[in-house]
């Protein structure tokens, strides 16, 4: 009997490992976003069955014909050993929206990543902590960057996990102050995790994730940083925080983004007001402006970050 139970051990292990390969091979499709999926996997039941359904199932469910057709010449060629092993190769992990470990804030938004690709040495404690993004303009000033530091140094003492976009900037100096602070970061990318960019920020990356923290990416492998996916990281670092800190930001930026997600999403927004001569102040001086939480110190975000708790 208890060979039998190894048995059925291992034959459960190789299931599950099957159909995650499945969720990977819709995850490499373009054309069947998050929300189709889902409706795919409620009317299938499992990814593998609705890989392999017939043309005129997936078309009488209600999907075109064009991408019915588009998809099947996607499975024929797609190779998912090869693609789960490169995956594997790559110290990825992968997180199904189905994982009890996947983010409980992030699978609150309507559009939540069906798949998370993972690198992290601490993947069973790093999304169960309370989280902050903190989101600025890539050509930040001497006084963004200070009040940046100062902003995440206290979140950190507070224990909170800091969220931004591992670009150059504020991004990096949020990273940074944090891993200085021997604190947890999390960097969401909008490329594959295969492709670092900015590239000069390798290091900064290897050293998130050596510190404990994670970089993530919805993208699969050999994505590039294409300008399309920017929007929908930012959607990312918002649905995984409790709130967003937009230390400083022009009116048009991927920040000004962020925090549009954070509002539709319920999340608390945030932004650090700066001089009024800076061009890189105006997006921080007009989400104040819009109802965005103005911040002078930490306090001001605690006592909104405590009622959201």
């Amino acid at each position: 009997m208890p060979g039998k139970s190894w048995e059925n051990i291992l034959n459960n292990k190789m299931d599950k490992e099957k159909e995650k390969k499945h969720w990977l091979a819709f995850n490499v499709f373009e054309g069947i976003g998050p929300l189709r999926f889902r409706l795919l996997l409620k009317y299938f039941g499992t990814a593998e069955k609705a890989y392999q359904a017939k043309i005129s199932e997936l078309i009488k469910i209600g999907l075109s014909p064009k991408i019915v057709f588009k998809f099947d010449r996607f499975r024929n060629n797609f190779n998912i050993d090869s693609y789960f092993l490169r995956v594997c190769n790559l110290g990825v992990s992968v997180l199904t929206s189905e994982n009890k470990i996947y983010p409980k804030l992030l699978k609150e938004i309507q559009d939540y990543p069906s798949i998370l690709y993972v690198k992290t040495k601490n993947l069973s404690q790093i999304f169960s902590q309370n989280a902050v993004a903190v989101v600025g303009t890539r050509q930040a000033t001497v006084y963004g960057q200070k009040t940046t530091a100062m902003i995440v140094k206290s979140l950190i003492s507070h224990q909170y996990v800091i969220v931004s976009g591992l670009a150059r900037g504020i991004d990096k100096v949020a990273h940074e102050t944090a891993i200085q602070n021997h604190g947890l970061t999390i960097g969401v990318l909008g490329s594959g995790l295969d492709i670092i960019y900015p590239p000069e920020h390798k290091e900064l990356m290897e050293k998130i994730i050596e510190r404990d923290g994670a970089v993530i990416s919805e993208f699969p492998l050999g994505t590039k940083p294409l300008r399309g996916n920017f929007p929908a990281r930012n959607r990312i670092i918002s649905g995984l925080s409790l709130g967003v800190v937009v230390a400083e930001a022009a009116q048009r930026s991927g920040s000004m983004i962020s925090a549009s997600w954070a509002a539709e999403q319920g999340r608390e927004v945030f932004a650090i007001p700066g001089p009024i001569t800076s061009p890189m102040s105006k997006g921080t001086a007009e989400l104040i402006k819009k109802g965005a939480k103005l911040v002078t110190g930490i306090e001001d975000i605690l006592e909104e970050l405590k009622i959201r708790e």
